[in-house]
């Protein structure tokens, strides 16, 4: 629900008129949404037992740190810091995680730096989905993961980027010009002309935020998946006991202990639960 919410902001002006969703109040009910659609991914997460208390404190971290790095390059010819650790974080916690810390990074670092505006709602479901999206990716280990996962952060790049754009295109150019938003266009036409105009003002911009997260990925990603894995196995809580249908059987054989019988034990193979994903 959440993600259908926010296709349909950012993917307007191929469906509709201008005036329908209008630029000045557009962002303050997308932000409203969307933090009700976090709590909602959270508080789901955390009934279902994917996230727990530790959990959220390695929410709180994560996004701590995300709002620390991300003065340090951006605006800086599109290099982007904080793109890996939501592409590795949402890896390893999974696809909740992930959505709830791109936006929960976004809004602490527009805090930190001065940079609320009508832009950061755009920007919080952006990194949700580069969050969320790195934790559905297929289950592969060692090398062929890092390379799936610098080729994950690439294509996250420039799908930032030309998400992004449709947030103030239909509004940033003079009607008159070839790449112009027009009312009116069939959609195919809108397309042709968003893509000349995200050719010509973005291109270069994302590829600087791509090749930024890739090459942190393929040098910084083994060490801190590592980390990450460790954190989620040390963050499990001890699961309730479960109980062998052998060991309930002979232990209470007539109420008594014979020289077979076995006392109460919990099963070994039981799996506990604690931050989502561990893989």
């Amino acid at each position: 629900m959440a993600s259908f919410l926010g296709f349909v902001a950012f993917l307007w002006p191929f469906v509709v008129a201008p005036g329908t969703f209008g630029s000045t109040q557009t962002p303050p009910l997308m932000f409203g949404v969307l933090l009700l659609l976090v709590l909602a991914v959270i508080f789901a997460e955390i009934a279902d037992g994917r996230i727990d208390a530790k959990a959220l404190a390695m929410l709180g971290v994560l996004s701590a740190i995300n709002a620390a790095l991300r003065p340090l390059g951006a605006g800086t010819a599109g290099i982007e810091t904080v793109f890996f650790i939501l592409v590795l974080a949402g890896r390893v916690f999974g696809p909740g995680f992930g959505f709830a810390l791109g936006c929960t990074s976004l809004f602490a670092s527009a805090l930190l730096t001065g940079g609320v505006g009508p832009w950061m709602p755009y920007q919080m479901f952006g990194c949700a989905w580069v969050g969320m999206c790195a934790g559905l990716l297929p289950r592969v280990r060692g090398r062929a993961e890092i390379v799936l996962l610098a080729a994950y952060a690439a294509v996250a790049g420039y799908f930032f980027g030309f998400m992004l754009n449709l947030s103030f295109w239909p509004f940033s150019l003079d009607p008159t010009s070839s790449i112009a938003y027009q009312p009116g266009l069939p959609a195919l036409e809108q397309l042709h002309r968003y893509l000349t105009f995200f050719t010509v003002t973005s291109l270069g911009w994302d590829t600087g935020r791509a090749v930024t997260t890739a090459v942190l990925v393929t040098l910084a990603g083994p060490a801190v998946l590592g980390a990450f894995r460790r954190a989620a196995r040390r963050a499990r809580f001890r699961a309730a006991p479960a109980f062998t249908a052998a060991a309930v059987l002979s232990s209470t054989s007539l109420g008594a202990t014979s020289p077979g019988s076995r006392p109460l034990v919990p099963d070994p193979d039981r799996p506990t639960r604690g931050l989502p994903g561990n893989r």
